[in-house]
């Protein structure tokens, strides 16, 4: 259950390690590929790795601000609801969604199962890729960012966080693939 008073396990290594602001400087190039990860799925107790997705289909990488299972980003949390929510329409079009988090994975456990998510829910408590991505940070996580990646792995589009606009909508995102 959402609480704006529970705030156990928030004060851990990975606060600490984002706590000061650095701004996005992204630098990667519209038209080529983006760097390979790979993940645990939360979601579906797998391993993903994005260059599996490459020559297959289209993927939607969210970077998402959890700070622990309860306390979520005030920007992030109706972001991640409204992916979920329209999941099927890209799952439709023939898109994966995949949701990053900061979360370790016993807390991203607790995510999936309080907010039905259907999209998996990838954790990397070690924010490897927020830092290979460069999207930033502040007050103790790292920011927010949406990557549009073509069926060949090429970037399309992104969306970096600022105060004037957290994260592309879907429509938006799902706009990008037409």
């Amino acid at each position: 259950m959402l609480t704006s008073t529970d705030f156990r396990g928030l004060l851990n290594e990975r606060f600490f390690r984002n706590f000061l602001p650095v701004p996005a400087s992204n630098k990667l190039r519209l038209g080529v590929g983006t760097p390979d990860f790979q993940l645990p799925d939360i979601t579906n107790g797998r391993l993903v790795k994005l260059s599996d997705y490459k020559g297959k289909q289209p993927v939607l990488i969210a970077l998402t601000r959890i700070f622990t299972e309860k306390q979520y980003c005030p920007f992030c949390f109706p972001h991640i609801k409204e992916l979920n929510e329209n999941y099927e329409q890209f799952k439709k079009l023939g898109i994966e969604v995949l949701i990053i988090t900061s979360t370790d994975e016993r807390q991203s456990q607790i995510v999936v199962r309080d907010l039905g998510l259907q999209m998996p829910l990838l954790s990397d408590p070690s924010c490897r890729v927020f830092r290979t991505y460069q999207v930033g940070q502040a007050l103790g996580a790292p920011l927010p960012a949406q990557f549009v990646l073509d069926k060949e792995g090429k970037l399309r589009y992104w969306h970096l966080f600022s105060f004037l606009d957290y994260n592309a909508n879907v429509e938006t995102l799902l706009g990008q693939f037409n």
